[in-house]
């Protein structure tokens, strides 16, 4: 067809002949097309793909989705503040120091809000400086493996691909990290001389808090060198003495509608009693337990074995990602609490706070009674930081009681001595020190408005997808001690769900869960070689592991050497898993099974020495089979003692020198071939 208008036409033939031609052309052509068309209309007709196979649902509107101001920059200029601190935090910590650094602003004349970054616009950061004497704080935690925490992901995804002028931004940061970890401080440190590398100016250094030791002591000093340096920077003085100043006000609801009262809900109100996926944080879902059992045969631990039940929830998981359940306190603890402060419990109440431009309208779920808060939104069991003491000494009728509490709220060396063995080392949680100060009794809605949110619990899901699609499972040990007063403290989450027992006279035990992705995968062949070590219920990932190499190798798959290494007290007590691992052994997936028993000698053994001992083959594993390592546990020595032990083999066997054989594991690291799930 193309061929007919081209110019290189035989100039020979005649004028009629060429028309002649052309009518014939067109005739065949015309039936072609019309012929062409009828087919393709005909196909699509018949044959097209029907739009009801792609149903056009209503959008639902996620739970958690983050709702973004236009701009704290418009907020800060419409409500008259100068500093903003944004806070990266995963359990409470950092927007809890965030807030205090907020309030402190008003002894000096200035005006601070404490804002989430996910819910604002970070590149909005360039314009701080429209503002008179203006400054942003970053109260930055690091998570996991050197992460930023949930909140902080988009900042620091924006921090990484920004190329932003911030040379009018003027800034301070201060990291909560934990020294047992690898990455001490990741985040912090990353902020600080990420932003300094855009051209903002650091007013104050960076402050580096460490969990391991003293996290308030640490926050304290750096917070009593910050102000000044704020203050010498704006030429500002502080106007008085740091005075309480309520955020929140009291309002007492005599009569409502109790269908408009939260009664522990995360987030919307009657969620727990119609569920809507997706499920997540601020929406989590209530799994059902269908099975409990006790794990260890003797000893005065109880290590026990969970399954949720995650039917019908659309909850996906992967061997490696975390469980997180939210637990509830204690009664008697909570009832303790309210008649040490004579109060009646089962009223309703709000909390609203007293900044009407605020995005956080209350500090828990409100309206709500005082007992579903003291139950499901506060954190009672934990020693109170400094800045309730202080704001609690005011309530206290005995001098001497109160000198104490606001010595102990104090930055003097004597103060942070008697706060850390008084209250820390002491483990006094506030129910211990309403006890032991019989004048100190606080209203209890300004006691509620001062504890920390009760965060959820982690815990490693010890199960693989692949082969328990409908249900969760975990390992846990409870958590239970004597105090150096005497006390029994009992940990919040194991003992609330050891009591968690599978439906029993047609109620069930129910417990709000959601899943948290983690980086903690198995190898993307399963060809692969792994090496997993995980004493105690560090095992709870590699259970999960070991199931889904079993189940690879059914499918037919090659399924690359599994080996385990694996430490407990004593073998006839609490050696867990231990039918499921020796079924394993002997269906050939589990191709190593190491044990030590710590306690079962004279001379402690622990899996680093089991490493030791088979320095050889774990050499080749490594080197020659590209293994991949995973630890799992107690952060603070075996994880660091297993470390340890890789180093001395990679330096024997691979002709290296310490700082060398370092720098070997660190890379592996970094490849992604040696992975922590770690916990101190």
């Amino acid at each position: 067809l193309t061929a007919m208008g081209e110019p290189s036409m035989d100039p020979t033939i005649s004028a009629a002949d060429s028309t002649a031609q052309q009518d014939s052309l067109f005739s065949m052509t015309d039936v072609f097309l019309i012929s062409l068309i009828t087919g393709l209309f005909t196909y699509w007709f018949f044959f097209r793909k029907k739009k009801e196979e792609v149903p056009d649902l209503p959008k639902m509107q996620s739970v958690a989705a983050p709702v973004r101001d236009s701009s704290f920059i418009e907020k800060m200029k419409k409500t008259g503040r100068n500093i903003v601190v944004f806070y990266g935090s995963q359990t409470g910590t950092a927007e809890e120091f965030a807030n205090r650094l907020s309030k402190d602003a008003h002894r000096y004349g200035l005006r601070g809000m404490a804002a989430d970054p996910e819910e604002y616009d970070l590149s909005d950061l360039s314009r701080l400086s429209e503002i008179d004497k203006s400054l942003a704080v970053f109260c930055m935690a690091t998570y996991g493996e050197g992460d930023p925490t949930d909140n902080a992901q988009d900042f620091y995804d924006w921090l990484q691909e920004a190329d932003a002028d911030l040379s009018g931004l003027r800034f301070a940061v201060f990291g909560l990290g934990n020294k047992t970890y690898e990455h001490f401080n990741a985040m912090g440190k990353y902020v600080d001389k990420r932003l300094e590398e855009l051209g903002a100016q650091r007013i104050f250094e960076l402050g580096l808090g460490d969990d391991d030791g003293n996290l308030e002591e640490d926050f304290i000093t750096w917070r009593e060198q910050f102000w000044p340096a704020v203050c010498e920077h704006f030429g500002v003085e502080a106007t008085g003495e740091e005075s309480s100043i309520r955020q929140y006000e009291l309002v007492v609801h005599t009569d409502v509608n109790m269908n408009k009262v939260y009664t522990g809900e995360m987030g919307r109100l009657k969620s727990y009693e119609n569920q809507k996926p997706p499920f997540d944080a601020k929406n989590p879902f209530l799994a059902q337990v269908t099975e409990n059992r006790k794990l260890n045969e003797g000893g005065e631990r109880h290590l026990m074995h969970l399954e949720l039940d995650i039917s019908n929830s659309k909850i996906r998981y992967e061997s490696g990602d975390h469980v997180a359940v939210y637990p509830a306190n204690d009664s008697s603890l909570v009832n303790q609490i309210g008649e040490i402060l004579g109060t009646d419990l089962d009223t309703v109440m709000s909390l609203n706070n007293l900044d009407e431009e605020s995005n956080k309208k209350h500090p828990f779920p409100c309206p709500t009674s005082y007992r579903t808060a003291l139950t499901y939104y506060l954190d009672i069991t934990n020693p109170p930081r400094t800045n309730v003491l202080y704001e609690l000494a005011q309530y206290a009728t005995d001098a001497g009681e109160q000198e104490r509490l606001r010595k102990m709220a104090s930055s003097a060396a004597e103060g942070k001595a008697l706060y850390l063995s008084w209250v820390v080392e002491a483990r006094r949680n506030i129910l211990a020190i309403l006890q032991d100060m019989p004048s100190l009794r606080p209203p209890i809605d300004h006691l509620c408005e001062l504890l920390p949110r009760l965060q959820a619990r982690y815990y490693s899901i010890a199960s693989s997808s692949k082969v328990h699609p409908n249900s969760i499972h975990i390992c846990a040990v409870t958590v239970e001690y004597e105090t150096k007063t005497g006390r029994l403290n009992k940990g919040v989450a194991t003992n609330w769900l050891k009591n968690k027992v599978p439906e029993q006279n047609g109620s069930s035990s129910l417990v709000p869960m959601y899943v948290r992705k983690s980086q903690f995968r198995l190898p993307f062949k399963p060809s692969t070689p792994v090496i997993m070590i995980g004493p105690g219920t560090g095992i709870a990932p590699f259970i999960g592991f070991i199931q889904e190499r079993a189940w690879l190798k059914q499918q037919g798959k090659e399924v690359g050497e599994t080996v385990l290494y694996y430490g407990c007290r004593h073998e006839r007590e609490d050696y867990l898993y231990r039918e499921e691992l020796a079924r394993f052994q002997k269906e050939g997936v589990l191709t190593q099974l190491n044990v030590a028993f710590s306690r079962d000698q004279a001379e402690k053994v622990y899996v680093q020495h089991l490493l030791k001992k088979n320095k050889e083959n774990v050499w080749k594993l490594l080197n020659e089979g590209m293994a991949h390592i995973y630890v799992c546990g107690d952060a603070r020595n075996m994880a660091r003692d297993v470390q340890n032990a890789f180093y001395e083999i990679v330096s024997e066997f691979g002709n290296m020198s310490q700082p060398q054989a370092v720098d070997y594991v660190k890379k592996l690291m970094t490849k992604g071939r040696y992975s922590l799930d770690v916990w101190s």
